[in-house]
């Protein structure tokens, strides 16, 4: 339900991420956060998470303004590392991976245009979902409303921003379908930046028999020839923030990525304490990425030259069962499962000859599968205690096999293996407020990227092990009048064999091992209804990562673009995670003409650039403004907003490139940007 619809209530939030059944997140021992489907789509264009998950504390999502590389996604300072694309996050759409069995991730395919909510679940839980340390990001796609109903939306906005959106669902007995379409395009901020993206997705649900339910899941993405305009060195950035690097040109460096998925779920209840979940997915993912590499460190050897080109194939099965072993004032559920999940990669390595594709590099075919299975149990053993626990045991396998034979036979194997148990503890301290405290451990493969180079030959890094930690939590919910929520979680982690860039030199980054990382933090979130049709919105984190021993590297020192073997000593921050986060939002409506103004803040510390800590982006504060309006008229429903972004003007770096090869470390974001929209939505 949207919450917007009882303008003077705050409906409980209904999760199922955490524990894979139906709670409301207020009695889990956990951090878990819903976003909403009204927040998701008030105001906004709906192509990129970071409009709606920066409102999420222990989350960062920074936007790198190059559609070429996706969003830069954190949690809790987990995937803070990823040069692009998502790592040490698991994403799921309607319960489908969108993470790929070696743990890497691609936000691009998430449609916002027909979600219903998401679901971020950071903490120990997580490693429920398997390899995967910092968090659950799940997307549910919305069910069709109950009479046929027709939408379109459009938007315009700065350096030549536009979308197109259509939509279409509706309910037929017990059949049920939704189906979107979108294009969106922008020349971007920053010259060399322009993209194009067509998404489109569909939901189907259907009964299977007297107690099933059949849900099926299409979605497509094709985004071709995107321009990226790489980082900058602190020089380009202070000369004109807007300009591509020099090489980008060049090279005429840019992505084309094209993918198409189908889901099926299958859900029954095959008594009144039993019901099984399976499911099964299947999809092709084609990438073709030109990258700025000297020609000269494209003829080495060991070099895979300039051009990426990858086809993926990739399919899984999972399947749950879930018993109800004990009702009444006692419960005690018991779910426990499977999943498998397999990907093929076809890799070839060609020249680039300034644009254009030369002679072939690299050949090679790697597999990735995961055999995973869990259990997890929900237990009220007392009048105000409940307890949720699970185990996981992770068997993920890694295999190659080199047909580019010229520089020797690179083929090789492994094999990674971790159990990672769980258990958390609620205290019903009072019917409206709730404590509670949990441990687990965490899991996190290298992911193929991250395997790719070697510092010296060729052939996958097999030496890289996985990261472990142990993580512990404890926190306060608290409901206040039915208007009013605030949580509070404090956190420690521990983390074992850190993945960090070891070495970036001729388009080659390698990867290492640092012996330990420690983080400890505060996320703090409150949200209410004030009175006077006024709403408020805040969430805070504080977060300390740290190296916690020293180990080597061979990056660069920030002044010189040239590898020499450097000390990071203890106490070290890790790179591309801020100090802090901050979210503000105040937004007054008056029901009467369907009106609303809003006020947003944003605000986050210090970003590091790589592990010596020797440069890094200045703290950001920017500030926005929103206003919309809402017309009903019989069937029809129009809405039209505007809103203006970075208010005042200021120019700052929304996302560094961890430990760049070049010193391009920055990513700079717009100064001040308008978006207007308009949506028509016809009921028949």
């Amino acid at each position: 339900e949207d919450k917007r619809a009882s303008p003077y209530v705050l409906m409980p939030e209904v999760v199922t991420s955490a524990t894979r059944n139906e709670h409301h997140s207020f009695t889990l021992p956990m951090s878990i956060d819903v976003v909403d489907r009204s927040v998701i789509r008030e105001d906004k264009l709906q192509v990129n998470l970071s409009e709606s998950l920066n409102r999420v504390p222990g989350i960062s999502v920074l936007n790198r303004q190059n559609y070429a590389q996706d969003l830069q996604i954190s949690s809790r300072g987990f995937g803070a590392r990823s040069a692009f694309g998502v790592r040490g996050i698991r994403l799921l759409t309607d319960g489908i991976p969108a993470t790929l069995p070696d743990g890497s991730g691609q936000t691009a395919t998430f449609d916002l245009n027909s979600a219903e909510r998401i679901e971020v679940m950071r903490g120990p839980f997580s490693s429920l979902y398997g390899n995967a340390s910092g968090g659950v990001i799940q997307l549910f796609t919305a069910d069709g409303p109950a009479n046929p109903t027709l939408s379109g939306s459009v938007f315009g906005g700065s350096y030549g921003t536009y979308k197109g959106d259509l939509q279409f669902g509706g309910t037929d007995g017990r059949f049920n379908y939704n189906y979107d379409g979108s294009r969106f395009h922008t020349d971007g901020y920053r010259d060399h930046s322009t993209v194009t993206r067509d998404l489109y997705n569909a939901k189907f649900k259907m009964p299977a028999g007297n107690n099933g339910q059949l849900t099926f899941v299409l979605n497509s993405i094709d985004q071709p020839e995107t321009q990226d305009p790489l980082g900058l060195n602190r020089t380009q950035l202070s000369q004109n923030a807007r300009q591509a690097d020099p090489s980008a040109l060049l090279f005429n460096t840019r992505k084309s990525v094209r993918q198409s998925q189908l889901g099926v779920v299958y859900d029954v209840n095959i008594s009144a304490t039993d019901k099984i979940q399976a499911r099964t997915y299947v999809g092709d993912r084609q990438v073709t990425q030109y990258q700025a590499i000297p020609l000269a460190a494209q003829l080495a050897a060991t070099s895979s030259g300039g051009v990426v080109d990858q086809d993926f194939g990739y399919e899984g099965i999972g399947l749950r069962w879930t018993h109800n072993v004990f009702s009444g004032e006692r419960p005690l559920d018991i779910t426990t499962g499977f999943d498998y999940d397999r990907m093929a990669q076809h890799r070839y390595g060609y020249m680039n000859l300034f644009g254009l594709q030369g002679a072939l590099k690299r050949d090679e075919e790697n597999k990735v599968t995961n055999s995973d299975a869990f259990a997890q149990a929900e237990w009220k053993f007392a009048p105000r205690w409940s307890l949720n626990a699970g185990l996981r045991y992770n068997s993920v396998k890694f295999s190659s096999a080199d047909y580019y034979l010229a520089n020797g036979n690179d083929s090789g194997a492994v094999t990674y293996t971790k159990t990672t148990p769980v258990a958390g503890v609620l205290f019903n301290v009072t019917p409206t407020v709730n404590a509670y405290a949990n441990i687990g451990r965490g899991f996190e493969t290298p992911t193929l990227i991250e395997l790719a180079y070697r510092n010296t030959g060729g052939g996958l890094n097999f030496s890289l092990q996985p990261a472990t930690s142990l993580s512990k939590e404890v926190g306060v919910k608290a409901q206040i009048a039915q208007r009013a929520r605030v949580n509070l979680a404090l956190f420690q982690v521990t983390t074992n064999q850190e993945i960090v860039v070891d070495q970036s030199v001729g388009g080659r980054t390698t990867y290492k091992n640092a012996p330990q990382t420690y983080r400890k933090g505060v996320e703090f979130s409150a949200e209410a209804y004030l009175g006077a049709g006024f709403e408020g919105y805040f969430a805070y984190t504080w977060l300390d990562a740290r190296f916690t021993q020293q180990y080597t590297t061979n990056t660069t020192n920030c002044i010189t673009t040239v590898a020499s073997t450097q000390t990071v000593t203890a106490n070290k921050n890790l790179p591309g995670v801020p100090g802090y986060n901050v979210y503000g939002e105040l937004v007054w409506r008056y029901a009467p003409l369907g009106f609303h103004v809003a006020g947003e803040v944003r605000a986050n510390g210090k970003i590091y650039v790589n592990d010596l800590n020797c440069a890094f982006a200045d703290p950001a504060t920017v500030g926005n403004l929103r206003a919309g309006f809402e017309q009903r008229r019989g069937k029809l429903k129009f809405s039209e907003f505007v809103r203006l972004d970075n208010i005042t003007n200021r120019p700052y770096v929304g996302s560094v490139i961890i430990a760049d090869g070049n010193n391009r470390f920055f990513e700079p974001s717009p100064t001040r940007n308008y978006l207007i929209g308009a949506n028509a939505q016809l009921q028949f």
